[in-house]
């Protein structure tokens, strides 16, 4: 197999060793990524609240474009981690090619519909300010509009994930990182002749890292011959592994956009309490962020794992490596469940400086807190299966149970709890989904006949 020395060996070997090595970088990455937005949410709280509620309701339709970009990334990163696995380089390069492919030209098309339908996107939401709303507005053109730089970042680290080196993107989201540090407080608050940008310099200081991490990405593909061809994006790819990645890709993205789209009618229903209570939705989900894009991350790295093992045939090493990594999953949960309990107020005073407002941030903390450990061992029972390729039955136990949070969150809304009986119905939902998704895959491994 024709992969360079640095990419880890996956198939063989220390199974903690192989899957701590690759996994590291990948959750060090998935925290960078939540350092950007806790920058801009630090930075944008010292603007006000009102800046803080009209960047959630945008940013919504940003988690909403992570989802359509899943349609590129899963079925990309699976199927060349299959190719990998097989020692298939040639089906390896036209998949990643092909991944490339799809992932501009949905970005193309997202970015169109957001700039065109701005107004009544955010009208969605029914937020209550005009300031709040035009801002949201300017927000979305920007961040959306300009998603391409995303969708092709997203959809370079898994590839380069599916072959083994993770390191590479991390390396990658840090200079993002710093050059966002920096654009962060001078777009959105000038300095000299330059004039402060707001809520606008917000996004473009976003969007302007997002673009460094690509190039980062692609011009360190040139070390790796595999790696190197697949971004020839200019040539065909085989119509057949376009319907194959979109097929695997399909259900990850549909059940990544279903998620967005519950949360979007949870945020409508907590506008009934202010847009203050918007605010307050969107820094306790950045903060929560640190746990769950940490486990995404995760995710990724035992996607890789299995799909690479799976190729080859290896069942008992995926199972192996599974149970190694559900141990390591929870340990982090905990630890961020004392984290977000313990801390709550700390915490939530770094984004939120209206006295008033903070206590409704710090009990979305302690509430949320609760779900941590089930949620983390459900995504990274996510990755698993997604790289066996059954991306559809992941889809189908997520939907169902996220589907669930809308009436739970009617309910509990309407009794004493208030606005916290929403934050409870996501609690709910994410411990009982945990508990099932590690019960489905203990099943699926006891019918696999071991050799």
């Amino acid at each position: 197999m024709n992969v360079v020395k640095k990419n880890i060996d996956l198939l063989n070997g220390n199974i903690l060793l192989s899957l701590t090595e690759l996994a590291l970088p990948i959750m060090a990455t998935s925290l960078v990524q939540t350092a950007y937005n806790l920058t801009d949410m630090a930075w944008i709280g010292l603007v006000g609240s009102d800046a803080v509620a009209a960047v959630g309701a945008a940013a919504m339709y940003t988690w909403l474009s992570s989802g359509v970009a899943a349609l590129a990334r899963m079925g990309g990163q699976v199927k060349t981690a299959h190719a990998y696995g097989e020692g298939n380089t040639g089906e390896a390069i036209q998949y990643g090619k092909g991944a490339l492919q799809l992932a501009a030209g949905l970005a193309v098309f997202y970015g169109l519909i957001a700039v065109l339908f701005a107004r009544p996107l955010i009208g969605f939401f029914h937020l209550n300010s005009p300031v709040i709303v035009k801002n949201a507005e300017r927000y979305l053109r920007i961040a959306c509009g300009l998603t391409i730089f995303s969708y092709i970042g997203q959809t370079l680290t898994g590839l380069y994930t599916a072959s083994g080196d993770s390191r590479t993107p991390f390396i990658a989201n840090c200079i993002g990182m710093g050059a966002n540090m920096i654009l962060d407080p001078l777009l959105i608050f000038g300095l000299g002749p330059l004039p402060g940008m707001g809520v606008a310099g917000a996004a473009a200081a976003t969007v302007t890292a997002q673009l460094i991490v690509t190039l980062v990405l692609a011009a360190s593909m040139k070390r790796d011959p595999v790696l190197w061809a697949q971004m020839r994006i200019w040539s065909p790819t085989p119509l057949s592994n376009l319907k194959t990645m979109v097929w695997i890709g399909l259900p990850a993205a549909a059940q990544s956009m279903l998620y967005c789209g519950i949360s979007m009618v949870l945020t409508r229903f907590v506008t009934a309490w202010g847009d203050t209570a918007v605010a307050v939705q969107r820094v306790g989900g950045q903060v929560e962020s640190l746990s769950w894009m940490t486990a995404d991350g995760f995710g990724m790295a035992i996607n890789a794992f299995v799909g690479q093992n799976y190729g080859a045939g290896n069942l008992k090493r995926v199972k192996k490596g599974y149970m190694t990594a559900a141990g390591i999953m929870s340990i982090w949960g905990l630890f961020t469940t004392i984290l977000l309990i313990a801390g709550a107020v700390p915490i939530i005073s770094l984004f939120i400086h209206e006295v008033e407002v903070i206590p409704a941030g710090a009990s979305y903390l302690r509430i949320i807190g609760f779900s941590e450990m089930f949620m983390c061992v459900e995504l990274m029972t996510v990755g698993a299966m997604s790289g066996m390729g059954k991306t559809m039955e992941a889809s189908i136990i997520t939907i169902l149970l996220t589907s669930a949070r809308i009436p739970l969150a009617m309910i509990l809304g309407s009794t004493s709890l208030g606005l916290d009986g929403i934050w409870w119905a996501l609690t709910i939902s994410s411990v009982t989904k945990g508990i099932l998704f590690f019960l489905v895959y203990l099943n699926m491994m006891k019918r696999w006949r071991m050799n």
